[in-house]
């Protein structure tokens, strides 16, 4: 089960656990203070919008159009800007390092 380490909106750092094939918004959903995920993971909202550490950036598949289209919209978008519904979980994600973007 990969672990994933998060940053929150207060900077507290955290880890958080999520099974193979879950996408990354699914713990940060349910964080107390996580990501909303108003769509549910449909990459139509950007709500679930985070930083991802750069050391990690490599080790993503590329976005998506559509994923880069929801994330041109937001002015807290940075170069390491991804939306964590399009972030599947698996192993070899396991230590991946995010921040939870500001809410806008």
């Amino acid at each position: 089960m990969p672990t994933v380490r998060v940053i929150d909106r207060d900077n507290v750092e955290r880890s958080v656990e999520a099974p193979n094939g879950a996408t990354l918004m699914e713990p940060l959903r349910d964080m107390d203070d996580g990501v909303a995920a108003i769509c549910g993971g449909m990459c139509s909202c950007a709500t679930c919008h985070v930083y991802v550490d750069p050391e990690w950036l490599p080790k993503l598949p590329p976005p998506m159009s559509d994923e880069g289209d929801m994330l041109g919209d937001l002015t807290g978008r940075q170069s390491n800007s991804r939306l964590s519904c399009q972030i599947v979980l698996n192993d070899s994600l396991s230590g991946l390092k995010v921040t939870i973007a500001p809410e806008e």
